[in-house]
């Protein structure tokens, strides 16, 4: 009898039990909806934990966003120009992806002065950039109008190299925490690449990372423990997948269009994500805290 009480309790206590069970992951707004155009990108963290993003107010501008969430004007880029991806270094360099005037800006800390670091007219569009731990830059470069793409690393010493030709639309690139892989994907064909990445910066290798059968890709950042957090443009999420490529979550955002991620907070733990339909940024709690942000802290 007491067997079979005890089964019955189990039968009864497993559907209360997984009701008791934490929802999907879900955002919240972290900067006032509007600040930004609808062009917003970046975003990135410093090692002050200070967030930057293009954009503010208008285009060809760089905002930063205090821990209350209010914004204000940091810089703005020379005419001509304006910044997609942003990205800093271990010496708190804020590396920024010019997509219309084909150029990566560097401004020193201290400053809000861009100086060119890299320009050459035949990329396309750069986009998204991504930062091994020698100084090197990767650099995505998509053209959307025939959707194809290339991808370029910025070598320490400023030499432009260019990877591979005639991708798809290549959008976000990241590296992994041990420094081993580059992931690039391609926003139309929906695909995530992997490759081996060598001791002068170069790749090899490439295999299918991951594969989604609808909605495109933008930004995308890994988090220390090698989970590649990924925006889904149109399907207002972020698709979190291991280092086998497997997805482990796909946290729920309040906007459509999140163009892209990063890491920051008191301990690295929250991301925040670029959303173009709502011109903001939207945060929600990591699993783990984020690659970059544990390197340069």
């Amino acid at each position: 009898m007491r067997s079979l009480i005890k089964i019955l309790f189990g039968i009864f206590l497993i559907p209360y039990l997984s009701s008791c069970q934490q929802g999907p992951l879900k955002s919240t707004d972290f900067s006032e909806e509007a600040a930004f155009t609808s062009g917003i990108e970046g975003p990135a963290v410093n090692a002050e934990g200070l967030l930057f993003a293009v954009n503010f107010e208008k285009e060809g501008t760089i905002g930063k966003v205090d821990q209350n969430g209010k914004g204000e004007l940091y810089l703005t880029l020379p005419e001509g120009s304006i910044g997609n991806g942003i990205r800093f270094d271990a010496d708190g360099n804020m590396f920024i992806a010019d997509y219309k005037g084909h150029s990566v800006y560097r401004v020193s800390p201290g400053t809000s002065v861009p100086e060119i670091w890299v320009r050459d007219t035949t990329m396309n569009q750069p986009n998204d950039l991504a930062m091994d731990y020698k100084g090197g830059i990767y650099l995505s470069d998509p053209n959307w109008a025939e959707s194809t793409g290339n991808l370029w690393y910025v070598s320490p010493d400023r030499k432009l190299i260019r990877l591979e030709e005639n991708m798809g639309t290549t959008n976000g690139v990241e590296v992994s925490p041990d420094g081993k892989y580059l992931y690039v994907n391609e926003s139309v064909q929906r695909k995530v690449w992997r490759y081996s990445i060598d001791e002068n910066g170069r790749v090899s290798g490439k295999a299918l990372f991951h594969s989604f059968e609808n909605f495109g890709m933008d930004g995308m950042r890994c988090d220390m423990k090698g989970n590649l957090y990924i925006t889904r443009y149109g399907k207002g999420t972020v698709a979190i997948l291991n280092p086998d490529g497997k997805l482990l979550e796909e946290v729920i955002l309040k906007g459509k269009k999140p163009s892209n991620i990063t890491f920051g907070g008191a301990d690295g733990t929250t991301c925040f994500v670029t959303l173009q339909d709502r011109g903001c940024l939207e945060q929600f709690s990591a699993l783990n805290p984020g690659n970059h942000y544990n390197k340069i802290h």
